[in-house]
């Protein structure tokens, strides 16, 4: 790197070999950031995520260096069960954050910006003091509504101490920002309209895929419909479970490949509705073979439950989907639905398991309508979504704050 490069370092709880979709953007979007010529530094805790997929390390902080950027590992609480404790998880998003408030005021000569990606909210602590003290630029990025989901799906008490006190410091965090990035308009507004944030500092940055990595092989697929990710409790997965007890097309099959907190739920509903032989359950696969899975599909399920509180969510395997020709089948409200619509890349239902078999067997058996489908969903995302062309947005927002 030469020394005349900006250098900005990204704060994200999930970095791989961490298996989540935002572990793979915030690396994919750091490695083009460093082709960019910019000097990029990752804070992140030791790999622990799924949860019970990694051994624990105490070790206080491991360094690396690939792709271009650098990798420091700072301890924090790891969970190690795959359903953690309420007590456990938050040692895991606590911890990692107060230690990177630490490291950073000791070596925050070191960077001219700071980035927090969240979810969690809680990365935001560590920008939190710099952003206050020392007038260092710091960009919040912002993925997810994550008090809202907390709150629409039951896990903390609607008006409750807890959503209060989360609501007040993220009012702290986003008011205190130089910019705040989004990943779909919806997502700004509603930020803009609950915490009174300037709409003047809020960028929008969407989500992405890599369409070299995501990328149709022609082959010939099986009759399956796949869905890829986090097995969780925003998504409508039992609608999915239940449309194949009604499904006509033979030998058709859900394949549901990734682990969560319903994953056991799901199977249980399986075999209580004797659907043992259409739903398959793969568990976790190594990040790299998601491509492959997807091509030796017929159709990719986007199922977002039908809640106010997720009407800004646009799921990334959306975009691996259509990156892939695969025409995707969304349910839900709000911008996923503007997605299907923009690209012409697959059908929106509503969340209802008669009517998610009738699109699957429509789609199974018509070879050219989803070609259609998946040659617009590939084309759409080549333009507007390919990571490179993403983090060319971010990096345009990185030189708004440094002036140049």
């Amino acid at each position: 790197m030469s020394e005349d490069n900006s250098r900005v370092v990204v704060v994200s709880q999930h970095y791989p070999p961490d298996r989540s979709g935002n572990a793979s953007r915030v690396r994919d979007t750091c490695t083009h950031l460093s082709e960019a010529e910019w000097d990029v530094t990752v804070l992140a805790p030791p790999p622990a995520f799924p949860h019970g997929q990694f051994s624990r390390t105490w070790t206080r902080r491991t360094s690396h260096r690939t792709n271009g950027v650098t990798v420091h590992r700072l301890w924090s609480w790891q969970p190690t069960s795959t359903d953690p404790s309420f007590w456990s998880r938050m040692a895991y998003y606590l911890l990692f954050p107060l230690h990177a408030i630490l490291w950073l005021l000791v070596h925050y000569r070191e960077y001219d910006v700071v980035i927090t990606s969240s979810p969690p909210i809680f990365t935001g602590l560590a920008g939190l003091p710099l952003g206050l003290l020392t007038g260092k630029p710091w960009v919040v990025d912002v993925r997810d509504l994550w008090i809202d989901a907390a709150v629409g799906l039951d896990f903390i008490d609607d008006g409750g101490l807890v959503e209060r006190a989360s609501r007040w410091y993220e009012r702290v965090v986003l008011r205190t920002a130089d910019r705040i990035t989004v990943t779909t308009t919806v997502l700004g507004e509603r930020l803009v309209e609950r915490y009174g944030v300037d709409e003047g500092i809020v960028r929008h940055i969407p989500n992405g895929v890599d369409t070299d990595q995501y990328r149709p092989t022609g082959g010939e697929p099986d009759p399956t419909i796949v869905y890829t990710g986090n097995v969780g409790h925003a998504q409508d997965l039992d609608a999915c479970v239940r449309a194949m007890a009604s499904i006509e097309t033979a030998d058709a099959t859900l394949k549901i490949v990734g682990d969560g907190d319903i994953t056991d739920r799901l199977k249980r509903l399986a075999a209580e509705e004797g659907l043992e032989d259409r739903v398959e359950f793969t568990g976790l696969v190594p990040r790299e073979t998601v491509p492959d899975v997807l091509n030796d599909a017929m159709i990719g399920v986007a199922p977002l439950k039908r809640d106010s509180t997720l009407e800004y969510a646009v799921p990334t395997k959306a975009y691996e989907y259509m990156s892939c020709e695969l025409p995707v089948v969304a349910t839900g409200v709000g911008e996923i639905e503007s997605l299907i619509e923009e690209s012409g890349g697959g059908l929106f239902v509503e969340n209802d398991a008669e009517r998610l078999a009738a699109v699957f067997d429509s789609l199974l058996t018509d070879a050219e309508r989803r070609e259609t489908f998946g040659a617009n969903g590939r084309e759409h995302m080549i333009e507007h979504y390919d990571r490179g062309v993403v983090a060319r947005r971010l990096s345009l927002v990185l030189d708004e704050v440094l002036d140049r």
